[in-house]
């Protein structure tokens, strides 16, 4: 009995491990890192600029923008499960909707007041171009992979942070976030993209086989395939 107990829990701590080591790698065995340093929420380059915006509407878009790019996440990674960005996504809603509906109406009231001479008509629309741009701007194809890592990553703390807290998550990975937007592969084994490595192409032409389908020297010359150093077995 002793032993059974002794073996399920070796099977237990081994799949723990597996799991573990799984969710850090879903998509290479060395994924880039994207950490940077935290931000105030008044830099120019982590998202649309807010002319005449507080500190506190500076940080209520930062907010906002983390939102965003979370939302964006549960729609755009579901093909691998294993990051939880729908279910995450899910939770912060739940747990933080109460600092997120603080930060839009911040925001709203800050659209509103720098077009009053326009209009609330005006205010809305503002407010409303200013959210299709901050969704797009988290739209990526060639970094797909980086960039779903990393908000799965911050979608994870943030279900685990207190209530309240949010922006503090936000002020923290933002940048972090942002870099993630920057196409970056394999990093244990990096390609060399760039380099002169032209393959070389056997060719097809009929008048370089005879009939039995044998190289025909005399008329293309030395046959260039397989390439050099590859033997019979590796073609």
């Amino acid at each position: 009995m002793k032993v059974l107990r002794t073996a399920l829990a070796l099977c237990v701590a081994s799949s723990g491990l597996a799991v573990a080591q799984t969710a850090s790698a879903q998509f290479f065995l060395q994924s880039r890192d994207f950490s940077g340093a935290a931000v105030t929420g008044e830099e120019s380059d982590l998202g649309q600029a807010l002319p005449g915006a507080t500190s506190a509407e500076m940080r209520a878009a930062l907010v906002w923008h983390m939102r965003a790019a979370l939302n964006v996440a549960a729609l755009q990674c579901q093909f691998e499960p294993t990051l939880l960005t729908v279910p995450n996504y899910n939770s912060i809603l739940a747990d933080h909707g109460e600092e997120l509906k603080g930060s839009f109406d911040t925001l709203t009231k800050y659209f509103l007041r720098v077009n009053k001479a326009a209009g609330p008509k005006a205010g809305q629309t503002a407010l409303d171009q200013f959210g299709t741009r901050t969704y797009s701007s988290f739209a990526t194809v060639a970094a797909q992979y980086g960039f779903c890592q990393t908000a799965g990553s911050i979608g994870r703390d943030a279900v685990f942070t207190p209530r309240g807290h949010f922006s503090e998550v936000a002020l923290a990975r933002s940048r972090e976030l942002r870099n993630s937007l920057i196409p970056w592969g394999e990093q244990r084994f990096p390609r060399y993209i760039g380099r002169d490595q032209t393959a070389p192409i056997v060719r097809l032409d009929a008048i370089c086989w005879d009939k039995k389908g044998e190289w025909v020297v005399k008329k293309c010359g030395a046959q260039n395939w397989p390439p050099v150093g590859v033997g019979m077995a590796g073609r």
